[in-house]
């Protein structure tokens, strides 16, 4: 009797559990009746048949981080690459998932892996690590285009890390290296071409600065020689014309008589004193007859030249 009632109450056990089915939420569960498709239970409460319905496949509604391994890929210039990345793919459908590929997480592992070779294929060593962006996009692409029966939606991928031969990285360095160097040279041959620039500006300008200080004291100092000689001339024009005035007033020509006698004397004494060896004129005696000779003289020199007309 006690063995009876325990098959009873394990019978009836077995029976809820197959009946009572609860979905998490974020999740749904894929129900089989008699090993075919009959419905897709969502989150919540439900109750199955029990040993005629069967929830065959759980699916995970979340996004999933898929990883996928380090693999060998080949560039367009015969570069070995080590190339790991992630995935991160969704489950849309559950029926998809569930009938239209036996594992759709080792599908887009490896379908990812084929199409990051495919693309990596198409570019040169230099671009790889430019061209990240452009990588992960056309994996994203080419996985959706062939999961489109299997129910996910691929989400992105991103390239983790590309791994050169060490060969390769060496060179890569002394690449670098060069190009530091060149462009340090660079910048110094920039320097010196300015620096030489602005020499060459500092000693024009300073070439110009000195011509045209020279122009101005050679212009300062014409200007200065034409004021002398004006102002020479203007004293000699006014020297003549007070002689001219002089000679004209009352008395004058005897004046000037007596002063050309007394210059005449003055020259003649200095004469005798500072020479040994002198020549005497044979009318040495009539001063006289001399001053009228240098009056004469001075008054034909008067006539010839015309007094300027004195300044107001």
């Amino acid at each position: 009797m006690l063995f009876g009632v325990i098959v009873l109450v394990v019978f009836i056990v077995v029976v809820l559990m197959k009946t009572a089915i609860v979905v998490p939420q974020r999740h749904e569960y894929v129900v089989e009746r008699l090993g075919k498709y009959r419905t897709t239970l969502e989150a919540g409460f439900h109750i199955l048949i029990p040993f005629l319905d069967k929830v065959s496949y759980r699916r995970n509604l979340k996004e999933e981080p898929v990883d996928i391994g380090g693999q060998t890929c080949i560039t367009a210039d015969n570069v070995t690459l080590e190339v790991d990345g992630i995935m991160y793919i969704q489950v849309v459908n559950s029926r998809q998932s569930a009938y239209g590929i036996e594992d759709y997480h080792f599908a887009a592992s490896q379908l990812a892996q084929t199409s990051l070779r495919s693309a990596i294929g198409k570019i040169s060593l230099d671009n790889t690590f430019e061209a990240r962006e452009t990588l992960n996009q056309q994996v994203v692409e080419a996985i959706d285009d062939a999961a489109q029966n299997w129910g996910i939606k691929v989400l992105r991928y991103e390239i983790k890390d590309i791994q050169p031969p060490r060969s390769v990285l060496d060179a890569m360095e002394k690449q670098m290296q060069a190009e530091r160097e060149k462009r340090a040279e660079i910048a110094r041959s920039e320097g010196d071409k300015q620096s030489v620039i602005n020499r060459a500006e500092g000693q024009r300008a300073e070439a110009i600065a000195k011509s045209e200080g020279e122009k101005m004291k050679r212009i300062n100092e014409a200007e200065g020689r034409a004021q002398e000689i004006l102002k020479v001339a203007e004293a000699t024009a006014a020297g003549i014309r007070k002689v001219g005035e002089s000679l004209a007033a009352p008395g004058g020509k005897d004046a000037a008589n007596l002063e050309v006698a007394k210059k005449y004397l003055d020259e003649f004494g200095k004469m005798a004193k500072e020479n040994n060896t002198m020549i005497v004129p044979g009318n040495l005696t009539d001063v006289s007859g001399m001053v009228a000779t240098a009056m004469a003289t001075l008054k034909q020199t008067s006539k010839k030249r015309p007094v300027p007309p004195s300044r107001a």
